[in-house]
Parts: C-alpha cells; structure tokens; sequence
C-alpha cells in the first residue's frame, strides 16, 4: 500500500482524550512491542476515543471494524466480487490494515461469532501473517500493523465471550468511567458547558451507576453525558435534555424511569 493510499486512514486533527491514569504510555510501549491489545470496559468509557487518541498520537493509520452477529470471515479478509471486469479480489479491512501498516481495531469483538474472530489467530501471535485461502496468497503483516479488540464485560455470557485460544494472544487493559472531577472535565469540554452544569450531569450519572444490578444492566456512561451537555447548551432545558439524552436511552422501565427523572429533578428541578 502506497503513502497515498494509507493517508486516507490518518486520523487529521487531534481527538480530546483526558488520560486518567498511565494508559498512554502503557499503550505506547505495547505498540512498541507490537502487542495484541484488548480494552476492557463499560459502554461509553472512552475506549473508542482512546484508541483514535493513540493512532493519532503515533501517526498510524486506522481502520475500525464494528463487530456484529452477522460479520462473517470474508467481511474481515476480503472476497471475490463481480464488477465490469470480470471476478475482482477485494480486501477486508483486516487484510487492508495488515498490508498497509495500519491499526486495525475491532469494537465489540465480542458480538461477532467466534468462527469470525478465529481468523485473526496467525496475525496476533508470532508468525504474523494472514491467509488469504480463497485467493491462494498468505499477507504478512506490516512491520507498524497492530490489532487492538474492545468489548463490554458486564455483557459477556457464555455465548458470547471470547475463547481463552483468542485472550492469550493479547495485552488487557481494563477502563472504567473516570473519577468525578475527571468526568466533570470531559464533559465541560466536549459539551462546551460550565463547570457547574457537568458537575450535575455527573451526578446525575453517579445516582444511576450506583443501581447497576438493581434495576438497571449499566449505568449512564460519559458519552450520553456529553449527548445531554450539549442540548443544554443549545437552549434545552437542563431536565428535558436530561430526559432524552440521559433517562429515556438507558431504560423502558417505567419505575425505573420514574426513579432517574427523580434523580435529574434534585439536580436540575
């Protein structure tokens, strides 16, 4: 893959990442190493910004793979097509990542089947390389490409998780929501709101966090936090913002819902 082709896959501007601990430089050094690496955390903690964070940060190109029950192998590695020519081999975007160098980052892993996930074997252990069978060719990875898995513990069940062939060939680093102060920080910039209206979305979180296992699967992540943050600064009012972008996505549960408007009212009532 030429320079040209790669530079399409950049991430151009630097993307807003507050780093709440040493995952930077831990990632650093993993892609150093060319380490497989898995990120482990609830929905909308930050992994995916991360990940553009740090493939901006090292000038790496990236291509970024939603995963889903229906992705099959030949989604990730490519397939013959018709066209006007004839039959004409087209890459996937795993196979794409490893001729050209890039990051190749497959969110939610663990949503595709594992007869899917399986092919990323021979690339993320010593031999580095991808076989491309129905075209008769084996790709060998870039010197730069590096595969980067994210999911959701707290949704994992015994049809979906990953096998212990599949976790052993990668470095784990775990995320969480960050700390109050932090959160409060994100969210003041990303939804270009006073210090004082996140401090209340955050607490509006926090109140919703503490009833995962209780009524609730997951709490309010930060994502939904910066959703609600900028129609309030759009001119909605801060408790029907709070309604929409907060209460209404995280739960049909009407005594539940009733229980998270309660919330929202005792700090934006």
């Amino acid at each position: 893959m030429s320079e040209i082709d790669s530079a399409s896959y950049r991430v151009g501007t630097q993307p807003y990442y507050r780093p709440v601990g040493n995952e930077v430089d831990l990632y650093t050094a993993a892609y150093a190493a060319r380490m497989p690496i898995m990120l482990k955390g609830p929905t909308g903690c930050g992994k995916s910004r991360f990940v553009e964070y740090m493939a901006w940060k090292l000038e790496r190109p990236l291509i970024t793979v939603a995963c889903n029950e229906d992705m099959t192998a030949a989604d990730l590695v490519g397939r013959f097509l018709l066209d006007i020519h004839g039959t004409t081999w087209r890459d996937g975007p795993l196979t794409l990542a490893a001729r050209m160098g890039a990051i190749c980052y497959l969110d939610e892993v663990v949503e595709a089947r594992q007869d899917t996930v399986v092919v990323i074997h021979s690339l993320t252990d010593h031999r580095r390389t991808l076989p491309l069978e129905k075209k008769g060719e084996v790709v060998e990875a870039h010197p730069d490409f590096q595969v980067v898995i994210s999911y959701n513990p707290g949704y994992q069940s015994l049809t979906k998780d990953l096998k212990p062939s599949t976790r052993q060939r990668f470095g784990a680093m775990v995320f969480d929501f960050p700390t109050p102060d932090i959160e409060t920080e994100i969210v003041a910039h990303e939804a270009a709101v006073d210090s004082t209206t996140a401090t209340k979305l955050v607490e509006v979180a926090q109140r919703s966090r503490n009833l995962r296992g209780h009524g609730l699967d997951e709490g309010i992540s930060t994502r939904l936090l910066v959703y609600a943050g900028r129609l309030i600064a759009m001119g909605i009012p801060p408790a029907d913002a709070c309604r929409t972008a907060l209460v209404r996505p995280l739960t049909d549960d009407p005594d539940m819902q009733d229980t998270l408007d309660a919330a929202v009212d005792t700090f934006f009532g």
